[in-house]
């Protein structure tokens, strides 16, 4: 595919046949999706019927590696160089021809069409496929546009040798050669800016283990995951990726399960429970009945729901592409006026036709129609505005997110991990009377010491902050999915949840009324005893980041709209939304939903910008208008995603929304140059007194332009042209977590 008009073409083709319900295509992808009903329809059908508007197509499950596209970009660079060759030899064929006053020597327009052929119809023979293609259904883009003026050089040149005297023969097939030349390096530079390895569904599907331990005949096997069926027993040990999606049939255990629900407190499982393949089990050893296996499983169903969301996402209509729609033809119309005009008009006042004069004004003008500088318009200003973003330190991955900037209406915000930091952490401690709150720290920190769960982890680092000093642990157990029991300095210790404790016999009527008001902040509650007395209790929940409250200004400011989603209860989320200052929220979320509900923002003909950081939100970044993830986040979310930041600052999102602003704008500006020389010279080149060698020149001096605007500022002040980042950021907690690991040694 090699313009936006393909989209609609391939799509138009497919409507046509009764039996499709949807299709939807990517430009960016170079991939389709079509809803069809197979009793009409056969997968055949569709086949045929892109060969017969001239695709050829691919198994899109055979993902391109990094390899294949650093074999492309070399096989394209070897092409240009092998252009840049004729074309330097072509232009010192002329110069030396000028110098010495050869012009009139008979080998010299051979040289010069020898060079011209090989240009067309070796290196540039790719150009004629995709110009054919395009031309045979209509659409009339920049490869169209350049074999018109290609072609117009080599017949203005046959012409020279076997019609006309006097007629700029070596011109003409200069021309040609250069014009080609231009295209290759404008192909060139287009595929460097946004070649780029797409393993996002791999990476995916790797999260899930090659192998599972199933219990048959009374005895554990390990085997391929391919070779589990519907009703094996699995067994989980504990720290290991749970391998298959089903149902827990004996053990007890906190699972993590922030690939489905984004959140990053694990949930305790128990039988009966459902666990999703991928997940990870972290406390105790789990028996899983299997209930989904291949295609329906939930990574796969992610994958295919990353896939679908590639092509039903909105077609983009870039600006060349509505520029050209007009341009190609305006260039015809002049073309034909001006042999018109030196054949028809001269007849018509008596004077007879001019006809070198007509073939010279139509061939020069279609010659000098062709903008060289076109084509690298929009890359160039692609790499400048990706170099602004990366001294930002904010990595822009696709031309698409550059025009789109300006149209975005809707910022939709995943909370965890983006809006708050994604890690669990103290945020209030309830005391009883006669208790105060570093002692129902102390006493908590003493039972959770040994404990591997999120939340023991989040009660260590408050009381580290505030240089607790924590007595050695004398005894330790475990209650797996309700608390933890441990000894120091004959006291017992209990700590776990408040419903535990008080099974435990331990009276919480003190509490009670702040465990609600706790709860109702959607924070999670623990409850701490020392010898059968309630101490206090512990509130952890997520933390909003520092900035995240500022973003959502900004966004406001803009005039847009931020919306925040998340699978995490709604209780929980309008509390989060509360404090950040976003009005509409949507929760309860699945990953599927997700981009469900982006598709439903777009329907309503919303632009929308996606930000989000794990598994869950992958669909949705690939569904988005332009999706946004944050550095920090999975490698799934950073594939599925146009724009990465590579830090935590999610103020850094409308950096980027200015950065993309200011870049279409200096693309608009480089489109204006390169049609600039084309509207002066096409208009002339009908008086028939323009050579094409000052197409040459033009074309020369455009591209110039074009690259004077993009960098001439950078270039002057001595700055890189792509940008440097580099960014350094400190633990704060290395220190206290080597304190907490020597107290786990003790």
């Amino acid at each position: 595919m090699s313009c936006s008009f393909c989209t609609s073409t391939i799509s138009k083709a497919f409507t046509r046949l009764d039996g499709v319900d949807e299709v939807g295509v990517s430009l960016a992808h170079e991939e389709g999706l079509v809803r069809y009903d197979p009793d009409k329809v056969t997968p055949d059908q569709l086949r045929r019927t892109l060969e017969q508007i001239g695709y050829t197509y691919r198994d899109p499950e055979k993902v391109r590696t990094f390899e294949d596209d650093a074999e492309e970009l070399r096989r394209e660079r070897g092409r240009l160089i092998v252009a840049s060759g004729f074309t330097i030899t072509s232009l010192a064929v002329m110069a030396v021809g000028q110098w010495l006053d050869l012009v009139r020597i008979p080998l010299m327009p051979w040289i010069l069409l020898a060079l011209a052929l090989d240009t067309m119809f070796t290196t540039g023979w790719f150009i004629k496929k995709m110009a054919w293609a395009s031309l045979r259904r209509g659409i009339f883009n920049q490869h169209v546009l350049l074999e018109f003026a290609a072609f117009a050089g080599l017949a203005g040149g046959f012409l020279g040798i076997f019609v006309l005297d006097d007629f700029p023969t070596g011109d003409f097939f200069a021309a040609s050669t250069l014009v080609t030349t231009y295209h290759i390096l404008s192909h060139y530079a287009s595929l460097a800016v946004r070649t780029r390895a797409s393993q996002a569904v791999r990476r995916l599907m790797s999260l899930q283990p090659d192998t599972a331990r199933v219990i048959r005949d009374g005895e554990e096997v390990e085997i391929l995951i391919d070779e589990v069926v519907l009703g094996d027993r699995v067994r989980v040990r504990p720290g290991e990726s749970i391998p298959v999606d089903g149902t827990i049939t004996d053990g007890v255990s906190a699972v993590n399960e922030a690939l489905v629900t984004g959140e990053p407190i694990p949930s305790e499982k128990v039988a009966g429970d459902v666990v999703i393949g991928g997940s990870i089990n972290q406390t105790g050893t789990l028996v899983v009945e299997v209930t989904t296996v291949g295609e329906e499983s939930f990574l796969s169903q992610v994958a295919r729901s990353i896939e679908e969301a590639r092509s039903l996402r909105p077609g983009v209509l870039q600006l060349v592409d509505v520029v050209l729609r007009y341009f190609v033809t305006g260039v015809l119309v002049f073309a034909a006026a001006g042999f018109l005009g030196w054949t028809v008009l001269p007849t018509v006042f008596g004077d007879g036709p001019d006809w070198n004069r007509a073939l010279l004004a139509g061939l020069a003008a279609l010659v000098m129609g062709y903008p060289c500088a076109l084509g690298m318009a929009t890359p160039l200003a692609t790499i400048r505005g990706g170099g602004e973003a990366a001294e930002r330190g904010i990595l822009m991955r696709s031309g698409e997110a550059f025009q789109l900037m300006g149209e975005i209406k809707t910022i939709v915000l995943d909370k965890t991990g983006t809006i708050t930091r994604g890690e669990p952490a103290v945020h209030a401690v309830i005391t009883t009377d006669g208790t105060d709150e570093d002692d129902v720290l102390r006493w908590a920190a003493v039972a959770e010491v040994n404990s591997e769960h999120p939340l023991a982890r989040a009660v260590e680092e408050a009381a580290d902050h505030r240089g607790i000093d924590i007595p050695l642990t004398e005894e330790f157990t475990s209650h797996t999915g309700h608390g933890v029991e441990a000894t120091s300095g004959g006291s017992r210790i209990l700590v776990g949840k408040p419903g535990w404790l008080h099974n435990q016999g331990i009276d919480l009527s003190p509490l009670e009324l702040d465990l609600e008001r706790l709860e109702e902040k959607g924070q999670t509650v623990i409850a701490v005893a020392q010898d059968r007395r309630l101490l206090g209790l512990i509130g952890i929940a997520d933390t909003i980041k520092d900035d995240a409250a500022d973003a959502v200004r900004r966004i406001k400011e803009a005039g847009i709209t931020p919306i925040m989603i998340t699978g995490d209860n709604r209780r929980t989320a309008a509390v989060v939304a509360g404090e950040v200052g976003i009005d509409q929220v949507i929760a309860e979320v699945l990953p599927e939903d997700k981009a469900a509900k982006i598709r439903e923002l777009q329907q309503e003909g919303k632009r929308v910008i996606m930000v989000g950081d794990g598994i869950n939100d992958a669909p949705a970044l690939t569904q988005a208008d332009i999706g946004i993830a944050i550095g920090a986040g999975t490698d799934i979310a950073i594939e599925s995603a146009e724009i990465v930041i590579m830090s935590e600052r999610l103020v850094a999102v409308m950096d980027a929304h200015q950065v993309g602003v200011s870049s279409y704008r200096k693309t608009k500006q480089n489109l204006l140059l390169a049609f600039s020389f084309n509207g002066i010279g096409v208009p002339a080149a009908i008086t028939g007194l323009v050579s094409p060698v000052w197409a040459m020149v033009a074309m020369i001096t455009s591209v110039t332009a074009v690259l004077a605007n993009s960098f001439g500022g950078r270039l002057l002040r001595g700055e890189p042209i792509t940008g440097r980042h580099q960014a350094f950021e400190t633990d704060p907690h290395h220190h206290q977590q080597q304190q907490r690991d020597s107290r786990r040694a003790a």
